[in-house]
């Protein structure tokens, strides 16, 4: 059964029917502008706070921190463990540590080198993305560290990590001991 409908009855049935509808490009219930300022809000409020928040550090059984009476505070930075058994950088395990050396084959420029390639590589990448979030938050860049370094590690492995961590633009150590009083 079909209908044949002059043009203008078709014409004027469409009219109705895209009155019916509504525009399609118009929402006048939703302000986009009071969502997008919200959400802005929100968005600046999140990286300030993810910014402020204290570092978590799991210490194992095997690292033994050094003990000292400073009262100071530190803030959210790259969490780097120096242990008898790796170096350790945000919980990733990079080089093994045997006799308080890493292996040679690690380190660029040969066994007397300080320059220790995985090290300089990660923290490169982590340097990189903590420029990225204060870019975003509005806040710069310090590239302080935050070294954990079990007491019989030898001088000259924390000198070979404070080295390849300058590389990666990690200028500022702050070094991480045990309270004297507990």
């Amino acid at each position: 059964m079909s209908h044949n409908l002059t043009r203008r009855a078709a014409r004027k049935s469409l009219a109705k029917f895209k009155a019916k509808l509504g525009d399609a490009d118009e929402v006048g219930h939703l302000n986009i502008t009071a969502m997008m300022d919200m959400m802005s809000i929100l968005l600046v409020f999140m990286l300030k706070q993810f910014a402020a928040e204290q570092a978590s550090m799991n210490v194992s059984e095997a690292l033994q921190l050094p003990k000292s009476s400073s009262t100071q505070q530190f803030t959210q930075q790259v969490n780097v463990t120096v242990s008898t058994t790796a170096i350790i950088v945000e919980g990733e395990a990079l080089v093994s540590v045997r006799a308080g050396a890493v292996d040679p084959g690690a380190k660029r420029d040969g066994p007397s080198g300080y320059y220790i390639t995985p090290v300089v590589d990660t923290l490169q990448k982590h340097a990189n993305r903590l420029k990225k979030i204060g870019l975003m938050g509005g806040g710069k860049f310090e590239g302080t560290l935050l070294l954990l370094v079990d007491r019989s590690i030898p001088y000259r492995l924390v000198t070979e990590v404070l080295y390849s961590a300058g590389q990666a633009e990690f200028r500022n150590y702050r070094l991480v001991v045990l309270s004297k009083g507990g």
